[in-house]
């Protein structure tokens, strides 16, 4: 079965957003692990029906080698990102793990990716599903 992370700091609506669209698109066959920065956005996570759910560095730098695939805003990456919440360890721990990425280009932290289409979070998330379908056959 297919593990993922999704990974959302702040309030967790951009994870929210995912789960649910995830849990529509593959049901049972893949395991959800909410990962918040802290345990607001992983409650947030929860609600649309994550199998499990974790906060805090320890938990993401834990999880981040557990996983297949790994979902969340570029921001993610980014050392000291969502406002501080995203410390430089969480950042290596999901850059340096094995698992497949697959980040949305949402601009929380000034930075441009040059040549990507700026679209809406629903485009986006759909785009995520197929390419999850793609590139896992699930």
């Amino acid at each position: 079965m297919l593990k993922i992370a999704v990974i959302d700091g702040q309030g967790g609506g951009i994870g929210a957003y995912i789960i649910k669209a995830l849990k529509e698109a593959f049901k049972d066959n893949v395991e959800i692990i909410a990962l918040g920065t802290n345990a607001a956005a992983t409650a947030n996570m929860m609600k649309n029906k994550a199998n499990k759910g974790a906060s805090g560095e320890n938990a993401m730098i834990w999880n981040c080698y557990k996983v297949d695939l790994i979902i969340g805003p570029l921001s993610i990456l980014i050392a000291n990102g969502m406002m501080g919440e995203l410390t430089g360890k969480m950042s290596e721990a999901i850059g340096n793990s094995s698992a497949r990425k697959f980040l949305l280009p949402i601009n929380q932290e000034g930075v441009e990716i040059i040549g990507v289409v700026k679209e809406p979070l629903p485009h986006l998330v759909e785009k995520l599903i197929l390419q999850i379908k793609e590139e896992f056959n699930v």
